[in-house]
């Protein structure tokens, strides 16, 4: 099964083609560029280079979110445009457990593996998972929380902490009390294999998303509508004094 993944949710940019586990070609760029103007000429360039179509896909996965609001509607576009009458799995995986899936083979079960990515205001969006049995096994759910309040759950467990994700270096400052192990380079930033990965095994296991059931999941409100919510509450609140 050819396999044709892309995350867009960071700044890293990054397409991968499949056959099955096997990567046959990956392309990244962590330089920042607007997505919208490089990710889909990035597949064309990946699928040129490999003399393949995207009639030789079997299925179309990509990152879903959370992460930057903008990145995560452009990858899931993307991917809704490839996939969009050929009646192939269009497969959405978390963000932040495609990260985690970078670190199999770096870590093992006495591990914390931590994705942290930046969500802004003094907080990251954040799961964690743990290696059991060869397996990558979720602990919790996506969720946006503060450093501090990561740094406590943490330490409860009383193990190694491996972080990855554009949130790696401020979570790192952040931390007062806990060391964490340090992961190389190359597996703290946005792997489309590891997308294709995860996106394999929840094929296997019975997942058969198609292009228009595909759902970007973004765990918080844009910042817009956030900064208009809190002006209307400042108004209103205000409104209610003048009345008082």
């Amino acid at each position: 099964m050819k396999i044709l993944a892309l995350d867009s949710t960071a700044t890293t940019a990054t397409v991968a083609l499949c056959e099955d586990e096997r990567l046959i070609g990956l392309y990244t760029l962590n330089s920042g560029s607007t997505q919208s103007e490089t990710l889909l000429p990035m597949v064309e360039s990946l699928l040129k280079l490999l003399g393949l179509t995207v009639d030789d896909i079997d299925m179309f996965a990509c990152a879903k979110g959370p992460g930057s609001f903008i990145g995560v509607r452009i990858g899931a576009a993307t991917v809704k445009g490839l996939a969009f009458g050929t009646d192939k799995p269009c497969i959405g995986v978390s963000t932040l457990e495609a990260l985690a899936a970078n670190l199999i083979g770096l870590v093992g079960d006495d591990a914390i593996l931590c994705p942290v990515m930046n969500a802004r205001r003094g907080q990251v969006y954040n799961a964690l998972f743990r290696m059991m049995d060869g397996k990558l096994t979720r602990i919790c759910e996506d969720r946006a929380l503060s450093i501090q309040e990561l740094e406590t759950e943490l330490i409860k467990y009383q193990l190694p902490v491996y972080l990855c994700g554009d949130g790696y270096d401020v979570t790192l400052k952040g931390m007062i009390q806990l060391t964490v192990a340090q992961t190389p380079e190359l597996m703290r930033y946005q792997n489309a294999y590891s997308v294709a990965t995860v996106a394999l095994e929840a094929y296997r296991n019975g997942e058969r998303t198609t292009d228009a059931e595909l759902t970007p999941s973004y765990l918080r409100l844009p910042q817009a509508e956030r900064e208009r919510n809190e002006r209307l509450a400042r108004e209103a609140s205000e409104s209610n004094r003048n009345k008082n």
